[in-house]
């Protein structure tokens, strides 16, 4: 249970964010690994010297990490004012338990025309996104029913993920594409937590 006080304090640090700045940690958060800051410039569309300084500022506040010269990652300080709470191992565990058949996610073409393709848990999930056809990923994403499926199973930073995916605007196999890299890493990231291994 997220109490009412971190609430309120994630909601004050979170204005006190630019929104460019708040862009920046977005566009990291959803990347999940080390970049240069010209691909981060690339990948919010923003010219490369502002983004550098505000990369360098958001650094100082402890919000972006550099793991190695001219690499640049969001820390969990950063997850935090995007308002991501940490996961636990016990929580992790959960999230990356087999989901019973009403509980799994169903894969519909379009409303009404299920698929017959059925998902129980992360693993099961990337496996499944493969293969699924791609009118299908718009259709769920476009609904919100992913996002909705993984907050469902307790991923608040999966949710937020997939919420940010989609105001992204890929489609098509681009879409796909980066709904498999972002479930997978996500899933790694979570059986770390977790102590459990992970197949890919």
């Amino acid at each position: 249970m997220i109490s009412p006080n971190y609430i309120a304090l994630q909601k004050v640090l979170h204005m006190s964010l630019s929104p460019i700045k708040k862009e920046i940690l977005e566009s990291m958060f959803l990347c999940g690994k080390p970049q240069k800051a010209i691909e981060i410039a690339k990948d919010t569309k923003k010219e490369f010297q502002p983004v550098m300084m505000h990369l360098l500022g958001l650094t100082r506040m402890g919000y972006v990490s550099s793991p190695e010269k001219g690499l640049y990652i969001i820390a969990e300080k950063g997850k935090h004012v995007l308002g991501v709470p940490e996961t636990s191992k016990e929580k992790a565990t959960a999230i990356l338990a087999y989901a019973p058949h009403d509980k799994a996610f169903n894969f519909y073409a379009t409303v009404d025309k299920p698929l017959g393709i059925h998902a129980h848990n992360l693993r099961d999930f990337t496996t499944k996104i493969e293969k699924v056809d791609v009118i299908s990923i718009e259709f769920h994403v476009k609904r919100g029913d992913f996002e909705a499926w993984f907050r469902g199973l307790g991923d608040e930073e999966l949710t937020k993920k997939i919420a940010l995916l989609k105001k992204s605007g890929l489609s098509g196999e681009s879409l796909r594409k980066q709904l498999h890299y972002v479930v997978e890493q996500r899933y790694v990231e979570l059986g770390k937590i977790a102590g459990i291994q992970t197949y890919i």
